[in-house]
């Protein structure tokens, strides 16, 4: 038989649960995130704000649906390349990658549940998912500036 002392079963069990409840979190969508408004010419985009690692790593997986003007901004503090990949995402999205002050470096489409990486072609902070085809519908292509939120007016 095995004693473990009662403070180090509180502290296991501890662990256990937070484990566990972690791991559940990465099964299913995240709850919809605070949004802020964006647009792009006269289109106006509502743009959930993907801040924390932990929003930023779940993003859009295991979503079904996304609206025709949602998106998901994902926002670093510094710049660097960002890569993005596909892995339980069930949406076909276009990604645009954004410098400081909103203007579209590129743009990338990527196809659901793949593990290609898409990269921004410039060092950013900024990474803007929407359904697939929504920039290149609307003629919006890199050159283009997104406005509103942490980019100003």
């Amino acid at each position: 038989m095995i004693f473990i002392k009662p403070t180090l079963f509180r502290l296991l069990a501890a662990f256990a649960l937070a484990f566990a409840a972690t791991a559940s979190a990465q099964t299913g969508p995240q709850p919809k995130l605070k949004t802020v408004p964006l647009t792009a010419g006269m289109h106006v985009i509502q743009a959930e704000l993907a801040i924390t690692p932990e929003q930023q790593q779940i993003g859009m997986m295991f979503r079904r649906t996304m609206g025709a003007n949602e998106a998901m901004l994902f926002i670093e503090e510094t710049a660097s390349v960002r890569c993005f990949w596909m892995r339980n995402t069930f949406i076909p999205l276009s990604i645009a990658f954004l410098a400081d002050d909103g203007t579209i470096v590129n743009i990338a489409d990527m196809q659901p549940q793949s593990d290609q990486s898409h990269c921004s072609a410039q060092p950013v902070r900024y990474a803007l998912e929407m359904n697939m085809g929504w920039f290149a519908k609307r003629g919006i292509k890199a050159g283009s500036r997104i406005r509103g939120g942490p980019f100003g007016k």
